[in-house]
This record gives structure tokens, sequence and C-alpha cells, in this order.
């Protein structure tokens, strides 16, 4: 690769790294007040701090970096969601992306959130209830 090249690759990679961390905020500045997820994102502790490690995990899942180093699912486990959390969380973020990523990585970004969406409701809500919906619990 020649040293053009690689300037042009680290440009990139350092656009779309603050890109990244604009998103994340726009995207919490967006759950914040909205009236479905703001209780939740509000509950958030030292939320400039979780900012931070989310914009990490992003920029692994973008870029390939190695700043993120955890387990999403576990740090959800507990929290008080339903599943209307997920489609609202699903379109903020899709919007969001769009907003601020290029479209390259808003589409791998979206794919991403995607997945991990239907991986938390399938971890969170793994019985089907006597209604037919899914059920944190079996149905008794």
């Amino acid at each position: 690769m020649s040293a053009s090249t690689e300037m042009s690759v680290d440009a990139e990679s350092a656009a779309l790294e603050a890109a990244i961390t604009t998103c994340v905020r726009s995207f919490y500045d967006k759950g914040l007040a909205d009236p479905l997820l703001g209780p939740i994102f509000g509950a958030i502790p030292a939320l400039d701090q979780h900012l931070d490690v989310i914009a990490n995990f992003w920029s692994k899942a973008l870029l390939g970096t190695e700043r993120y180093d955890g387990h999403p699912f576990a740090v959800h486990l507990n929290l008080p969601v339903e599943l209307e959390h997920f489609a609202r969380w699903l379109e903020l973020f899709t919007q969001t992306v769009h907003e601020n990523l290029p479209p390259a990585a808003a589409e791998q970004a979206i794919a991403k959130a995607t997945h991990m969406s239907e991986c938390f409701q399938g971890g969170l809500f793994p019985f089907t209830g006597a209604d037919g919906k899914p059920s944190r619990l079996p149905p008794s």
C-alpha cells in the first residue's frame, strides 16, 4: 500500500470514528427524549462513560478495532425491556445511522443492530405464551 493510500485509509477511519461518536450521542439524545425509551435510557448510570463504551462497540463492529471487549446481552438481561421497546429502538437507531454514517457503514450497522435485536428478543423472551406471543416465562 502506498503512503498516500495509507493516509487516505487512516483519514477515512478517523472520519468514521468521529461519525460513530456523533451517531451514538445523537441516538442516545433521541432515546432520552422518546416517550417509550426515555425511562430506560434515563436510568443508565454514568451516561457519558456508557456512551464511550457504545462508541467502542460500534468502532469494533464497523472498523474492526479492539477497544470493545464485552458481552452486550448480559448487560441488558435485567433491564425492564418489553417487546415494543425493540421495534422503537431499531426505528430510532436506523434513522440516526442514516443521518450520521456513510451509506455502507449505515447499512452494516443496521444489519448488526437488527441481528442483535433478534438475538436479544430470543434470549429475553424464549417462550411462547398461551396467547401465542413471545414471553419471558413458560406457559402455565
